[in-house]
This record gives C-alpha cells, structure tokens and sequence, in this order.
C-alpha cells in the first residue's frame, strides 16, 4: 500500500495545487516542498525492505481485466534510487522556486510541476508496460506545456520537444505492442524473465531498436540531442528539475530497467556506447563554446548523459553500479548548477559570462555552491562526481567486443571528460573568481548575495555531493541491489573513496591535467566561445525537415483537397458505386432476404421522403432547403417509430427539431438564396446522387431486409436484464456494455461546445454593441418582435417546465424503458430553445447559466462514476445496489445512472453553447448588407432593439429565427 499511497499523495498534490496557488501564490511551493519532501522520508524508510533484504514492495489492482492491464506498481532497488531523486530533487526545486519567480505571479507552474513529478514517479514504479508508456507520455505532454509556460517566445521550442519526444514515444509504443503480443502480458517484470529473449534473435533485435529510439528521444543522444539545449526557453526551475531529475532522467531509467533483456545483446551495446560516447564529447565541447550559463549547463547535461547511456550499454554489473552512483552524482550538482544559474540571473539581471565575473566577493554563498557542484561535475576529490567518474572510466576499460574496444571507449570517455573540467571550470572561473566586466551602475556591478531561502536548496544538492562523497559506502547496498534488479547477476561492489593506484585513477588525472591545459591555452573557453565549428545545427536541421514534411504533405493533399462539398462527397461515392457494381457484376454472394421486406405504410413514408428530397434539391431558399431536409429527417423518425425503434426514433425527432434550430442561427449569416449552378453541373450531381442512393438501397435491401435477430442482439436482450438490471437494451449497451465508447462520444461532445465558445470568442466577432442603428421596414411581419412573440411567450411559459420535469423523467426510467441520459438531454436542451425561441431579444433570449461548467460537470460526473467501477476492478463497470423502499419492495440503483447524469448535463450544455455562442449577433453583417441599430448614438437613448425583426441586419437575434 505504500506505492499506491505514494502516487495517491502525488495526485492530490497536483489536484491541489491551483487552490495552493490562489491563495499563496507563489509561495505554494512550500506546502508542495514539505509533501514531496515526506514522501522523500517514506521512500527512504523502505530501504531495509527493497535494499537491505532485497524484496521489492510490490501492488496490484485490476484496471483493464478484459484486456489483461492491471495497475501493477513495484519498488525495487532500481525504482527505489528514482523515487528517491524525483521526490527529493523535487522537494528542493519546489522550494528554490517560491523565491525565483516574482510575488502574485500565477501561471500553473506548481501544477504542471507536480503533475511531471507524479507522472515520474508513476514511470518508475510501474509493473506494467501499458501503465509505463501511459505515463511516459504524460511526461512528454506536462514538460511541453512546462516550456511553452515561459511566453510567446518558448513556444517553437515547446513543439519542436514535443514532436521529438512524442516519436520516441510511438517507438515505446510499438515495443509495448510487439512484447505483449509475444509474451501474453504486459506485466513488465514477468516480461523482463521470458524466454523469448534468448529464443529469437530478430525479435530481440526489433523491440532492441525501438527501446533504443524512445531512450535516446528522451535523454538528448545523438542525433537527438538538440532538443536539451533547446528547451532552456523554460524557466531555470523547470531546467532544473528535467535534468536533474526527471524527462531525461525517464530515458536513463528505460535503459537500465531493460538491461536484464538487451545487456548482451551486441547491438543493444554497440548503440548505446557508440552514440553515448559521441554524445559526450559533442556535447562537452558545445558547452565549452556557451557564453550563457544556462546553454552551458545544458549542454553539461548532454555530455553527462551521454556517459550515462555509454556506461548502461557496457551492460556489466560493474558497469550499472557506476551508472547508479553518477545518476546520484549527477542529480546533486546538476540541479544544484541550475539554481546557481537562476541564482545569479536573478540577482544581477544576466546569464551572459561576458558580463559577469568577480561575483565572489558580492555573492559569496552562491560562488561556493557553484564550486562544489562544478567540482563534482569535473570529477574532483572528494566530491561524489569523482567516484563516479572513476567508476565510469573503470567500466569502460571492459566493454564487450574486440580486446581494443574497450581501451578505446575509455579514451573517449576520457576527452569528454577534459572537456568537462574545462567547462566546469570556465563556469566558476568566469563568474565568480574573474575580473569583473561589469560597466559601472549596472545591476550586475551592484548584485549582492540572495536571501538564504533562495540559495538554501541549492546548497543543500551541493553539500550532498560533498557528504556522499566522504561517505560513499553507504551507497553499497543501494548500487548493488540496483546491479543485481538490472543484470540478474548479484553484486559485490565496494565503493571507497581511494583505491588506489589503478587505470582508473589515471585516466582521472589525465582527464583533470588535460581538462586544466585546454582551460589555460583556450584563455578558459573565451577563444571557442561562439564559434561556429559544425556548419549545420540540430534546431536548424529538424526545421528544414519539419518543412520538408509539411510542404510534401501539402502537395499530396492538393491532389484532392477542395472546399466544394460536392466534390468532397462525390470522389467517395463514385468510388462506392465503382464497387458495388464490381460486386454485382462478379456475383458476391449475398446471403438470402428472410421473410416480408416492406409493407404498404413504407411506401407511404418512402413517397414523402422523395417529395422532401426532391423539393430541397430544386429549391433556391437556404432556410426552405433546411426545413425540407428536416422533413426527411422526421420521416425516418416516422419509420423507426413504425418499426418500435421508439427510443431511436426519439432521439432522431429531438436532433431535428435542435440541429432546425442551431442550423438557422447558422443560416442566418449567409445569403439568403444558393448561388446558381450551371445546368452540366446538375446533371453531373443528379447522376452521381441517383447512382450513390440507388447503390445504397439495393446494399441495404440486400444485406439487411426484415430478418432474424442477430447473435449480438439475441444476447444483449437475453442477458441485459441479469447483467445490468435494465430492460430497455438500448439504454444498457450506452451505458453499460459499452459505456467506454459513450463516454469517448461525450468528451468529443463537449470538447464541441468548448471549441464553438474560444472560435467565437477569439475570432473578434463580439456582440453589436447596443448603440448601433436598425432600419426597420414598418411593413415588415416581423415587426414589433415583442408583439410577434406574444403566442410562443405564453405557450413556452407553461411548457417549459413540462419538457424540463419530462426530460428528468425520461432520465430516471431510462434503464428500463424508452429514455435515457442523451434523450433526457435533448428534451431539456428542446426546453430551454423554446425559452430562446419565445424572446423578441439577443438580450433577454440569453440563458444566463454557465454552461461551459454545466459540460464539465457532465464529464466529470461522468469520469466519477467510472472510477467507482474501480471497487468492482475495472473503470467504468457499473456497480449495483438494491435499496428497500419505505412502501416495500426494492429500487435497483447502479452507477450506470451516475453516468447517465452526465450525459444529460453535457448535452444541455452543449445545446446552451450552441444557443447562446451563435444566438448572439457578433457584428458580421448578413446576405452583404449593413447594419445599423435603433436609435440615435449620440442622443443618449437606448435604441429599440427589442422592436426590431430578427429577419434583418440587426442586432435583435431572439424569437424569429
């Protein structure tokens, strides 16, 4: 239960914090802090358990039973080590960042920040590849938003990580598909165990690549390794916390939980050494060319996690317990050096090494934290980095492959290694131990040492690196369980912080002595600072394939895109008539029409439908061809009635009588008549339309005609009443059987409404202001509009509430007879038209309700009712209960109707959106003419809209429509 607790936590954290927000401001990361910081001591206190006795605390809760997903959640030594750091580091980043961003300033950083810190955790403890990539991709998702929260200018690069990430998440995808197929589960420790790893190869091979394409997305490798630096548009918190901590680290993770499948895989090693290696020293030389501390760290970052992913792909338990102990190194003086960075952008105004230098004698707390954590980063004694890099370099030395391999992989290492103490040492030196270059009056010649509870945070991740380092042993029960959890091999490991003298060691020296040349001869970096060495750039080299893209995907879709509805409609349906008659002509078998097939009353209503159809496609009249196609409409209702489809032909006579409505508040805004078509272009239509609807019903007359009942719902009305309760099945497959899809259906619904408000509302079409002048023909029928709408005022008062208390009842009986949320839905929606219908005005025809809540209330309520299925085992089951009466007898209660409610409380949301959002006269005049408005503007009288026809180019849009 600690694993589930520990992500339940993590999930109120995140619910709360706009409420944190509100109210503290920016000082909602302390409460934040103190809760990631409590879990850091649960997680912690799980040591002896996972690390000590080697038993890994494990969870299990159905999710998906149908489909095999469970909520499998596990900590062993591996999950434990990145619990720890997304918890830990977190608790310090949310700290630093209640003093970095300035008083009162709102922007969902806290949320978004939580959100990524449960989303890590929920990586890291996941048992179950579905529920892995699930949370894989909401990393990639709160990370986008958390660097385009910077502004206008962090937006391209927002995107351009979101797609990169987003590809290697389809990679992760296509792996989780291939191993639950061929493994039959998608627990992933069972996974890991299978005996398909040691069978076939080719396989192996495959998901190998597509593991290999979603880490190096992930973690920045070559050629992936632009988007790191690129992502520094995010403010200096969030930099911290994804580098140090979480995002790259997500890649890091993939990697080593795989290791037990791929570790001797000769491919899996060679990627990852070759690509981690070059992405090291690449990445170390572009951070000795950085004149902006940020940049510079960032590409820090690159280089530091190319070595982390070499030394995985070595894939020796050597080899993982030094990628365990640099993780930790890493994490403590990266985000350590990141909130340096904010540290001494904040107080002098610059990141610019150009401009700083001698900031020792004014910040002197912040020069000492930056030069533990750069000296740790360099793989100077007796930091923790040192360790680490030492171990490093000792398993480079015994890479598989050739004998000279191995040599070669630590030579490498090596020079990106020098190149690190070179950086690391231009960061300190040029910021802080250098001549000031600061002009005189300017904020970074006065800049003076930050308050203790900005710089605190960040001294304690350098002062870790210090402590750990002293006392490195006690990280042995850590890096060995993680050895053992990565490579089935037990460890034995012994970390000190002298070993003597060894290799290892001298490649050490060599890296620092070579490190302190470069930074001499190079004047500390300044004469490679800003050289353009490599012609190309990673950013400049995804934009140009990013419009390559696009322009091909335009040109492919100028072959047949077009604004014609006709020829939109007509390429397919000449298509489906091509294949009918292909069908027909080589005898498809069809099977035999059972019984009568019509009788006489369908003729009667196929007369009518043609006499619509026909009248719509001779008439001028928009507003005559939309009551004409509404004719059609009823007459199938008609139909479905005859045939005791009530509550289809139901649901089909309320969506006519509102899509009339919501139509002619469309209409309205076009001419009044279609424009002329040629007579070739008629005859064109008429064929393919005759030829389209002939094809249509001979398939339907076909394949269909008045036959027996099928399997599916012989079963459906044999077993519904047992399984849900509910005699109506159409009501039960909704909202029982295959709720799942109609809550799919009421997002998209919703998400409808919520678009139809941010179009109108960002496109500039606001409501005529009051002030604008109507010219009102006096012979017009419509006028005076609250004279016009006397009837439908006095019908609407009494009838309103009738179709209001129907459409609950249709609510509540819908489980078992005709009715039901979307039909109640529609019958309350009808209701408040009519209310709308019956005002002379915009003004007075306004539901003033606020119907973008009532939607979320309706998927809310909806989503709630789902995750109570959780109690049965899976979301969205319905529950059921038999409540006694006080009268006698029982009331069957299920969670369907909970659903139910919020089906009926989007659909009236929704249908207030539509009345009201395109009910307004938002100023775009209508059939080309203008409008004017009532009365004089200038004589300070309200004009006299309401008297006004709704037929003209007014702003009076209420009762006739």
């Amino acid at each position: 239960m600690v694993l589930l607790l520990l992500l339940i936590v993590l999930a109120v954290t995140v619910a709360s914090t706009p409420l944190l927000d509100r109210f503290l401001g920016r000082n909602a990361g302390w409460p934040i802090a103190a809760v990631f910081g409590a879990l850091t001591i649960l997680v912690a206190l799980q040591a002896p358990q996972v690390l000590g006795a080697g038993t890994p605390l494990e969870y299990s809760q159905p999710w998906m039973p149908r489909l095999g997903v469970d909520l499998h959640l596990r900590m062993d030594g591996l999950g434990w080590l990145f619990t720890m750091l997304v918890t830990g580091i977190g608790a310090l980043i949310m700290a630093y960042s209640t003093r970095y961003f300035p008083s009162g300033r709102r922007l969902g950083f806290y949320f978004l920040m939580s959100l990524f810190a449960f989303a890590m955790a929920g990586l890291v403890l996941a048992d179950d590849v579905v529920l892995l990539f699930v949370f894989w991709e909401i990393t990639t998702i709160a990370s986008f938003y958390l660097i385009g929260l910077s502004g206008p200018s962090a937006s391209r690069p927002a995107i351009r990580t979101f797609l990169l990430t987003a590809m290697g998440g389809l990679a992760l995808l296509g792996a989780v598909v291939l191993l639950v197929v061929r493994t039959g589960t998608t627990q992933l420790s069972v996974i890991l165990s299978d005996t398909a790893w040691t069978q076939d190869t080719a396989f192996v091979s495959v998901v190998a690549l597509l593991v290999i394409v979603a880490v190096f997305s992930k973690s920045a490798q070559f050629p992936f390794h632009y988007w790191l630096p690129d992502a520094m548009a995010a403010s200096t918190p969030v930099s911290a916390y994804l580098h140090a901590a979480a995002m790259v680290k997500a890649g890091i993770y993939l990697a080593m939980r795989f290791t037990p499948a791929f570790g001797d895989l000769f491919l899996w090693n060679v990627l990852l050494i070759s690509a981690g290696l070059i992405t090291a020293v690449m990445g170390a030389f572009f951070a000795l060319q950085q004149n902006d501390l940020k940049r510079l760290a960032a590409f820090s970052t690159v280089s530091q996690l190319g070595l982390l992913v070499a030394v995985i792909g070595v894939g020796t338990p050597q080899a993982l317990v030094a990628a365990s102990v640099h993780t930790v190194a890493h994490a403590l003086f990266k985000s350590a050096l990141f909130m340096v960075v904010g540290l001494v952008d904040i107080q002098t105004g610059t990141r610019d090494i150009r401009r700083l230098g001698g900031l020792r004698h004014r910040m002197p707390v912040t020069a000492g934290i930056a030069t533990l954590s750069a000296l740790s980063m360099a793989g100077i004694p007796p930091l923790l980095g040192f360790i680490s890099k030492e171990s490093l370099f000792e398993s480079f030395l015994h890479a598989p492959g050739p004998a000279w391999f191995g040599p070669l992989a630590g030579v490498v290492a090596v020079s990106a290694s020098v190149f690190t103490f070179a950086y690391s040492f231009r960061f300190v030196y040029r910021t802080f131990f250098g001549t000031s270059r600061s002009e005189e009056g300017t904020k970074e010649a006065t800049a003076d040492e930050a308050r203790s509870s900005f710089w605190g945070p960040a001294s304690v991740a350098a002062l870790g690196g210090v402590l750990l380092g002293l006392t490195v042993p006690v990280l042995d029960p850590l890096v060995n369980e993680v050895a053992a959890n990565t490579t089935h091999v037990t460890s034995d490991a012994y970390l000190v912080l002298w070993h003597g003298f060894n290799a290892a060691l001298v490649m050490s020296m060599a890296a620092i002595g070579l490190g302190a040349l470069v930074a001499s001869r190079s004047q500390a970096g300044d004469s490679l600072a800003g050289r353009d060495f490599v012609p190309v750039t990673g950013v400049g080299a995804f934009e140009a394939l990013y419009d390559g893209i696009i322009r091909w995907g335009k040109r492919t879709g100028d072959l047949t895109r077009t604004d014609s509805p006709a020829f939109h409609l007509g390429a397919p349906t000449v298509l489906m008539v091509a294949l009918a008659a292909v069908a027909v002509i080589f005898g498809v078998d069809l099977p035999p029409v059972a019984g009568q097939t019509s009788m006489g009353l369908d003729w009667l209503l196929v007369g009518l439908m043609a006499v619509a159809v026909l009248a719509a496609v001779i008439t001028r009249s928009r507003m005559a061809g939309l009551a004409l196609v509404g004719v059609a409409g009823f007459t199938v209702a008609l139909w479905l009635l005859f045939l005791g489809a009530f509550d289809v032909a139901l649901t089909q006579f309320l969506v006519e009588i509102l899509t009339v409505v919501v139509a002619v508040l469309v209409l309205r805004r076009l001419p009044k008549k279609f424009h002329p078509v040629k007579n070739g272009r008629k005859a064109l239509t008429a064929v393919i339309a005759i030829a389209a609807g002939l094809s249509a019903g001979i398939a339907a007359f076909a394949l269909s005609g008045r036959r027996e009942l099928s399997p599916a719902a012989e079963y459906f009305l044999e077993n519904a009443p047992e399984d849900t309760g509910g005699t109506n099945v159409v009501n039960t497959i909704l909202v029982d059987y295959r709720a799942l899809d109609t809550f799919g259906e009421l997002v998209v619904l919703g998400v409808a409404g919520i678009i139809i408000i941010a179009v109108l509302h960002s496109s500039g079409l606001l409501p005529v202001h009051a002030s604008r002048r109507v010219t009102v023909p006096a012979s017009n029928a419509a006028f005076p509009a609250e004279d016009n709408t006397l009837l439908m005022r006095t019908v609407g008062r009494y009838l309103m509430p009738i179709l209001v208390l129907w459409s609950l009842y249709l609510l509540f009986r819908g489980h078992d007879e005709p009715g039901g949320g979307f039909i109640a839905g529609l019958v309350g929606g009808s209701a408040f038209a009519l209310l709308y219908l019956a005002a002379p005005s915009d003004s007075r025809a306004k539901i003033r309700l606020a119907y973008p809540a009532i939607i979320a209330a309706g998927v809310l309520i909806a989503a709630f009712s789902g995750f109570l299925g959780y109690v049965d085992g899976s979301f969205l089951r319905p529950l059921h209960a038999e409540i006694p009466l006080a009268w006698g007898g029982y009331f069957h209660f299920t969670t369907a109707f909970v659903f139910d409610i919020g089906v009926y409380l989007g659909v009236v949301g929704v249908l207030l959106t539509a009345l009201n959002e395109l009910g307004l006269d938002r100023g775009a005049p209508r059939n080309g003419e203008a409008v004017d408005s009532g009365a004089d503007p200038e004589d300070g009288r309200e004009p006299a809209s309401d008297h006004a026809p709704a037929d003209l180019d007014d702003s009076t849009t209420g009762g006739n429509r």
